[in-house]
């Protein structure tokens, strides 16, 4: 999406096809996973969307973003043991992860796109989707340990 006022036609119709009411709450949780570059998890965008809506609860902000992942408006990037994190970005992309202060970035290379599925997985499994996740240690974290 290139801009907020396309994303929120997106809401309103991915709410419709799924006969979820559009309430100023989930427009306010989309709003606000969309207008970051941070992969989010629920309790940053809980934070953000209290300011606004001072009766809302961890719950209700965190099964609306499950909810949003379920109906294609977002996806879940998974951490080891850490908290859920969102990703508004629907392009095809993958992510590198540090190890320290868990900062996500998104990185795109058409080669990963294209990763061949063992055939073990394939007799196994029906893959719906592929991504690459790297972790290391990023660039700010390397220059505080020296």
């Amino acid at each position: 999406m290139k801009n907020i006022n396309d994303s929120i036609v997106l809401l309103k119709e991915k709410c419709k096809e799924h006969n979820l009411k559009l309430t100023p709450q989930r427009i306010a949780i989309y709003e606000a996973i969309w207008d970051t570059k941070k992969h989010p998890s629920a309790d940053h965008v809980y934070k953000k969307i209290k300011r606004k809506f001072q009766s809302i609860s961890f719950d209700t902000v965190n099964r609306t973003l499950q909810t949003f992942s379920r109906i294609g408006l977002l996806k879940v990037v998974e951490g080891q043991g850490d908290p859920k994190r969102f990703d508004p970005n629907l392009k095809k992309h993958h992510h590198v992860r540090c190890l320290k202060c868990g900062l996500i970035a998104d990185f795109y290379y058409e080669e990963y796109d294209n990763i061949k599925v063992p055939n073990i997985v394939k007799k196994q499994f029906t893959v719906i989707d592929k991504k690459v996740l790297i972790e290391g240690i990023c660039a700010d974290c390397r220059t505080k340990e020296k």
